[in-house]
């Protein structure tokens, strides 16, 4: 009983070293080196793409806080790039705020 024990142990074990080592040489391949890279470039990928977003956001909220700062201060109607005025986006961005 002793030996079939063992003998259960040793294939268990050897199945077991035998798929891992099997597995490792497969990344080694230039095919499973090139499935790691592809799937690093496309997290990598994200991230950026994430990144450029929450950047692009910040500086639109950046630009208006400036608009009405300078409406503010001078008076001075402001136009934003797209044309719209500084003034008529105040009342959304206070409904915003005051929900946050």
């Amino acid at each position: 009983m002793k030996r079939l024990f063992w003998l259960g142990i040793g294939v268990v074990a050897g199945v077991a070293l035998s798929r891992k080592a099997t597995e490792t040489a497969r990344q080694a391949t230039p095919a499973g080196l090139a499935s790691n890279l592809g799937e690093a470039v496309r997290e990598l990928a994200g991230a950026v793409g994430s990144f450029g977003a929450e950047v692009r956001a910040g500086m639109s909220e950046r630009e208006h806080e400036l608009h009405e700062m300078v409406e503010d201060r001078s008076g001075v109607t402001a136009r934003l790039r797209d044309g719209r005025h500084a003034a008529a986006e105040r009342p959304a961005r206070r409904a915003r705020r005051a929900e946050g």
